[in-house]
């Protein structure tokens, strides 16, 4: 079986998110196909381009019209880490070398950095990897956030 070119790719993912059939998503949907296409922009980097093109967030456009917008994201933003990556990143974290974090460190980060999370969206998040002494196994969580 031939591997789908870019633009089939982009295609086929823009189409999922075409609910009602017509060829066209909401504008406001432009991140969730781009992230479903690996891309990792921030939230704020596509709101920076939609705006111009749906100022009122009611919008909805062709794959002609989101293939400008994917392509502006896509440049200032870095495909989704490897696990390898995720992992590394988070044992700067683990003090002592024992594959775990604290939760409360981590959480530190998560709500501070980046996309922020809120406090309840942490208690989602550690609800399935956090152990009664508050620690985090590094792999277990790269497991579960990449895998879902």
């Amino acid at each position: 079986m031939a591997s789908l070119s870019l633009e089939e790719e982009y295609r086929e993912a823009f189409q999922l998110f075409d609910t009602v059939g017509d060829g066209k998503i909401e504008c406001s949907e432009s991140g969730d196909v781009i992230r479903s296409l690996d891309f990792n922009p921030a939230s704020e980097e596509i709101k920076k381009v939609v705006i111009d093109i749906d100022p009122k967030g009611i919008k909805r456009i062709t794959f002609e019209e989101f293939l400008p917008i994917l392509h502006a994201v896509a440049q200032k933003c870095p495909k989704k880490p490897k696990p390898e990556e995720f992992f590394e990143g988070l044992k700067v974290f683990d003090k002592d070398g024992y594959g775990v974090v604290l939760s409360g460190e981590l959480r530190q980060v998560l709500t501070s950095l980046g996309d922020k999370l809120t406090d309840d969206e942490c208690d989602v998040l550690f609800r399935e990897v956090e152990d009664k002494k508050g620690r985090i196994n590094i792999e277990e969580f790269v497991k579960m956030v990449l895998s879902g």
